[in-house]
């Protein structure tokens, strides 16, 4: 018994040491190894610093009311998407809880983030493994940027910083910033807003550079990469329909999707959104060469109604509708390539009228929302895609950048535009839920400054503006609770 207490005493020495703490599904790093250059953060031009917080006091402020709006807008968007018959697409909503991101200096489970950026998900449920890396560092860098903001504005406010931290929180990474409590509360409420501010101020400013970054990706990856000349296929599913011998291969160049022009990913997922909204396009074949390809055929309807005239077997052969003067309902068995390479699309007979050739506007009979789609990808022969267009753009990814040398990596341009996506994202959803005026969040410590600021000619009892503060609090919490409630029944209902 004493070598065991003599061993945990060592080992709480060591943890003690090192500035460590562990607790169940917590581990915590605390280090005043970084406090000189706090210190010099904080004292580098004061006066511009003091211009600097002070706007983001403004911003605070403003962010906090905004974020009580957002979250009401989103609550009653929930409840009304949950009481109709036919909800309205994820995408619609403006947020939805999915992720855990710290909030100033403690340590609790807060499940937020921006819908407006959808490919944010939940981690171990929709979002690939893939992409875990720029998830937990885009959470780690917003929460370090985050407590850099408190620390600073701290020191130019003459509060004593005790230390910086790094924490995990099951398997989440977080930061935080150790501040005297009793310099904290001796200064005037408005240098206390500078400080709690300044958190989802930092995060706003790296949302910000995180999109400007993005915004000129072109600009800056130009002497290495150019643009404009089409989507370059950076990864192809091993179960995509887009994959094998006549398929999409990593460094192909996508030009065209049926006679829709692509210049880069934005192209082709708006050419791929209006080949799934619109019907399926025809093409122009000449009478002769319709008589000279087609061949007989059994006719028969498939479950959804549509019509099949081919055999079920044929890998090279597409059933195609098209009418004549005489009959509306003609079908014939074609081998595809042979009618879509050298052919024309076409919506009805009379885009196919030319030099006084008969010819017809043949149409694919496909089975609902499933189409035949062109895929240009010179010099290679033009792929054709038969199913749905949404399997195709899950399946293949895209960049909208080109190496200008054989060395220069395909995939770095597509690294940093999603790590940017990611930041702001992430950052923006800490900077918005840390302002809600919620208990533990810096929303709390925002609006009691606040309401220490402004309401004590008003309210001249400490007592009654903390009983106002707690009030608001108590509803600013319930507000965020019913949101994460509902938005985790959401996401578990799907």
């Amino acid at each position: 018994l004493q070598s065991s207490n003599s061993l945990k005493a060592s080992y709480e020495d060591w943890l003690l040491t090192y500035g460590l703490s562990v607790s169940p599904f917590h581990l915590r790093w605390q280090t005043a190894l970084f406090n000189r250059q706090f210190y010099s953060w904080g004292r580098w031009k004061p006066r511009f610093l003091y211009l600097w917080f002070s706007v983001g006091m403004v911003f605070g402020i403003v962010a906090m009311f905004g974020s009580v709006i957002l979250l009401g807008k989103t609550l009653l968007q929930t409840l009304t998407q949950m009481l109709t018959e036919a909800p309205k697409a994820q995408n619609d909503r403006m947020l939805q809880v999915v992720v855990s991101v710290p909030s100033s200096a403690l340590v609790f489970l807060l499940c937020f983030v921006l819908l407006s950026c959808p490919h944010q998900q939940v981690p171990g449920v929709n979002l690939p493994v893939s992409q875990l890396t720029y998830f937990f560092s885009a959470i780690l860098i917003s929460g370090v940027i985050h407590e850099v903001g408190h620390g600073v504005a701290a020191i130019r406010e003459q509060v004593r910083f005790n230390g910086f931290g790094i924490f995990i929180f099951i398997v989440y990474p977080g930061a935080f910033v150790d501040l005297f409590t009793t310099h904290l509360q001796l200064i005037s409420p408005v240098q206390q807003l500078r400080i709690f501010c300044a958190g989802v101020w930092h995060n706003f400013v790296l949302g910000v550079a995180s999109f400007m970054v993005l915004f000129l990706l072109p600009a800056i990856l130009f002497p290495f990469y150019y643009t404009g000349v089409g989507a370059l296929v950076t990864e192809v599913a091993e179960d995509s329909p887009a994959n094998g011998p006549r398929g999409l291969f990593v460094g192909d160049l996508v030009t065209n999707l049926q006679d829709c022009p692509v210049y880069n990913v934005e192209d082709w997922n708006s050419c791929l959104g209006d080949i799934s909204e619109k019907s399926q396009v025809g093409y122009c074949v000449s009478a002769a060469t319709l008589q000279q390809l087609s061949f007989p055929a059994r006719v028969y309807r498939r479950l959804d109604g549509t019509v099949e005239c081919c055999s079920n077997n044929s890998l090279t052969d597409i059933c195609f509708s098209y009418s004549n003067k005489l009959d509306s309902h003609l079908y014939a068995c074609l081998p595809a390539r042979k009618v879509i390479e050298a052919s024309k699309v076409c919506r009805t007979n009379m885009d196919c009228h030319k030099d006084f050739v008969p010819s017809f506007c043949v149409t694919p009979s496909l089975e609902n929302q499933t189409r035949l789609i062109r895929v240009k990808h010179p010099p290679h022969i033009d792929m054709l895609y038969v199913g749905h267009p949404m399997h195709l753009q899950y399946t293949v990814s895209l960049s909208s950048f080109v190496p200008r040398q054989n060395f220069l990596s395909i995939d770095l341009p597509v690294m940093i535009e999603t790590f940017c996506k990611y930041l702001i994202s992430l950052s923006g959803a800490l900077a918005v839920i840390n302002a809600v005026p919620c208990f533990a969040l810096d929303g709390q410590w925002i609006l009691n400054s606040f309401l220490e600021a402004t309401l004590s000619s008003l309210i001249v009892e400490k007592q009654n503006r903390e009983l106002v503060g707690f009030l608001i609090l108590l509803a600013g919490s319930a507000l965020l609770a019913a949101n994460v409630a509902l938005g985790l029944w959401m996401v578990t209902a799907r």
